[in-house]
């Protein structure tokens, strides 16, 4: 990975990386598409060095990582969704403003039209065959962001509900309660 990695001069780039390869254990291409695209919503989205933003990821696999180590964004902290649609997609966005109810988002995605432009990549990219990450991440320093299509998308935000804590009827545990139950998730799904 250390050739690979050569063709890289761009040293804010690089630090990227040995964060997201520390945190994620290896660079995985899905981790390094993370990077991209993480790279890409903040630039498209104007976002300063430090400012909040929140991310959708469409697939558990690697995508996540990135947004998780560089920009802060954990399930924790409500500033990281998953849906996984099992895409190499994301939606970003940046905080709200007070009354804001609409946001403007970005979606990229990683396109396999573009990909197809890439022999390799577009073979890992579709599991068509055997890929090393190697080669796939060499192949995705080549594209840069031309693998990429995004567009901007309003997202509506949800009004943020009260916080109710209950004891459950059942079990007798505290839970975050919804519409007024008198049972927790878990004792439900036990039923």
């Amino acid at each position: 990975m250390d050739d690979v990695l050569k063709k890289i001069t761009d040293p804010y780039l690089l630090f990227q990386i040995e964060q997201v390869s520390s945190f994620h254990g290896y660079l995985s291409t899905g981790a390094f598409i993370g990077i991209q695209m993480l790279n890409i919503a903040k630039r498209v989205l104007e976002a300063d060095p430090g400012e909040q933003l929140y991310v959708t990821c469409e697939t558990y696999s690697c995508l996540p990582d990135p947004f998780q180590i560089l920009a802060g964004c954990t399930i924790g902290n409500k500033k990281l969704k998953i849906r996984d649609f099992g895409k190499m997609a994301v939606v970003v966005n940046k905080k709200a403003k007070d009354e804001q109810t609409l946001v403007r988002s970005v979606r990229i995605v990683f396109d396999p039209a573009k990909t197809a432009q890439y022999p390799r990549l577009h073979k890992w990219y579709m599991n068509t065959g055997k890929v090393p990450h190697e080669e796939a991440i060499s192949q995705l320093i080549d594209a840069g962001e031309s693998v990429y299509t995004y567009e901007f998308i309003d997202i509506e935000l949800p009004k943020k509900p009260e916080k109710r804590i209950a004891l459950c009827i059942n079990c007798g545990e505290s839970f975050v309660q919804k519409n007024d139950g008198a049972l927790c998730l878990a004792c439900i799904e036990n039923i």
